[in-house]
Protein backbone atom coordinates (compact mmCIF):
# COMPACT_ATOMS: atom_id res chain seq x y z
CA UNK A 1 0.00 0.00 0.00
CA UNK A 2 2.99 2.16 0.76
CA UNK A 3 4.29 1.26 -2.62
CA UNK A 4 1.17 2.92 -4.14
CA UNK A 5 1.20 5.86 -2.28
CA UNK A 6 4.66 6.77 -3.08
CA UNK A 7 4.31 6.18 -6.70
CA UNK A 8 1.38 8.22 -6.92
CA UNK A 9 2.91 11.17 -4.53
CA UNK A 10 5.28 11.19 -6.99
CA UNK A 11 3.09 11.43 -10.16
CA UNK A 12 1.34 14.66 -8.25
CA UNK A 13 4.39 16.35 -7.66
CA UNK A 14 5.25 16.44 -10.89
CA UNK A 15 2.16 17.08 -12.53
CA UNK A 16 2.43 20.05 -9.96
CA UNK A 17 5.56 20.90 -11.34
CA UNK A 18 5.01 20.86 -14.67
CA UNK A 19 1.85 23.03 -14.41
CA UNK A 20 3.98 25.16 -12.42
CA UNK A 21 6.71 25.65 -15.18
CA UNK A 22 4.23 25.96 -17.67
CA UNK A 23 6.52 24.07 -19.52
CA UNK A 24 6.83 21.29 -22.29
CA UNK A 25 7.59 18.16 -20.35
CA UNK A 26 4.88 16.38 -19.35
CA UNK A 27 4.10 16.13 -15.46
CA UNK A 28 4.37 12.19 -15.49
CA UNK A 29 8.04 12.55 -16.57
CA UNK A 30 8.91 14.86 -14.43
CA UNK A 31 7.37 13.09 -11.54
CA UNK A 32 9.79 10.15 -12.78
CA UNK A 33 12.26 11.90 -12.83
CA UNK A 34 11.80 13.20 -9.22
CA UNK A 35 11.18 9.77 -7.95
CA UNK A 36 14.66 8.72 -9.79
CA UNK A 37 16.12 11.66 -7.91
CA UNK A 38 14.80 9.94 -4.67
CA UNK A 39 15.86 6.63 -5.44
CA UNK A 40 19.43 7.83 -6.04
CA UNK A 41 19.43 9.81 -2.82
CA UNK A 42 18.03 6.89 -1.02
CA UNK A 43 15.51 9.19 0.03
CA UNK A 44 12.80 5.91 -0.94
CA UNK A 45 13.98 2.79 -0.58
CA UNK A 46 13.44 0.12 -3.78
CA UNK A 47 11.78 -2.34 -1.57
CA UNK A 48 9.09 0.15 -1.16
CA UNK A 49 8.23 0.10 -4.47
CA UNK A 50 8.94 -2.46 -6.14
CA UNK A 51 5.49 -4.64 -5.96
CA UNK A 52 3.59 -2.10 -7.56
CA UNK A 53 6.45 -1.39 -10.31
CA UNK A 54 6.25 -5.01 -11.15
CA UNK A 55 2.74 -5.16 -11.68
CA UNK A 56 2.89 -1.72 -13.82
CA UNK A 57 5.31 -3.60 -16.04
CA UNK A 58 3.79 -6.79 -15.84
CA UNK A 59 0.44 -5.06 -16.81
CA UNK A 60 2.42 -2.42 -19.87
CA UNK A 61 0.20 -3.37 -22.48
CA UNK A 62 -3.08 -2.33 -21.13
CA UNK A 63 -1.51 0.88 -21.09
CA UNK A 64 -0.78 1.26 -24.62
CA UNK A 65 -4.65 0.18 -25.40
CA UNK A 66 -5.79 4.22 -25.13
CA UNK A 67 -2.86 5.25 -27.38
CA UNK A 68 -3.70 2.90 -29.71
CA UNK A 69 -7.25 4.08 -29.74
CA UNK A 70 -6.71 7.57 -29.57
CA UNK A 71 -3.91 6.99 -33.26
CA UNK A 72 -7.26 5.18 -35.10
CA UNK A 73 -9.38 8.00 -34.41
CA UNK A 74 -6.62 10.48 -35.56
CA UNK A 75 -6.28 8.19 -38.38
CA UNK A 76 -7.32 11.19 -41.06
CA UNK A 77 -4.70 13.46 -39.74
CA UNK A 78 -2.06 11.16 -40.05
CA UNK A 79 -2.92 9.93 -43.33
CA UNK A 80 -1.96 13.61 -44.21
CA UNK A 81 1.53 13.66 -42.76
CA UNK A 82 2.38 10.04 -43.36
CA UNK A 83 5.83 10.77 -44.50
CA UNK A 84 6.61 13.53 -41.86
CA UNK A 85 5.41 10.50 -39.08
CA UNK A 86 7.80 8.27 -40.90
CA UNK A 87 10.62 10.02 -40.59
CA UNK A 88 10.42 11.40 -37.69
CA UNK A 89 9.44 7.73 -36.29
CA UNK A 90 12.80 6.11 -38.17
CA UNK A 91 15.22 9.33 -37.02
CA UNK A 92 14.05 8.64 -33.45
CA UNK A 93 14.72 4.65 -33.44
CA UNK A 94 18.15 5.30 -35.11
CA UNK A 95 19.20 8.30 -32.37
CA UNK A 96 17.74 5.68 -29.40
CA UNK A 97 19.96 3.32 -30.75
CA UNK A 98 22.93 5.32 -31.14
CA UNK A 99 22.67 6.74 -28.00
CA UNK A 100 21.87 3.08 -26.24
CA UNK A 101 25.26 1.82 -27.75
CA UNK A 102 27.09 4.58 -26.46
CA UNK A 103 25.14 4.32 -23.02
CA UNK A 104 26.62 0.72 -22.64
CA UNK A 105 30.50 1.59 -23.77
CA UNK A 106 30.23 3.80 -20.96
CA UNK A 107 28.93 2.07 -18.57
CA UNK A 108 31.09 -1.16 -19.48
CA UNK A 109 34.36 0.89 -19.14
CA UNK A 110 33.32 2.27 -16.13
CA UNK A 111 32.68 -1.16 -14.56
CA UNK A 112 35.95 -2.17 -15.53
CA UNK A 113 37.84 0.34 -13.86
Amino acid sequence: MAGIFIVLLFYVLGELVGWLINGFIPGSVIGMILLFAALCLKLVKPGHIKPVAKFLCDNMALFFVPAGVGIINALDILSAYWQAVLVACAVSTVVVIIVVAFTQQWFEKRKQQ
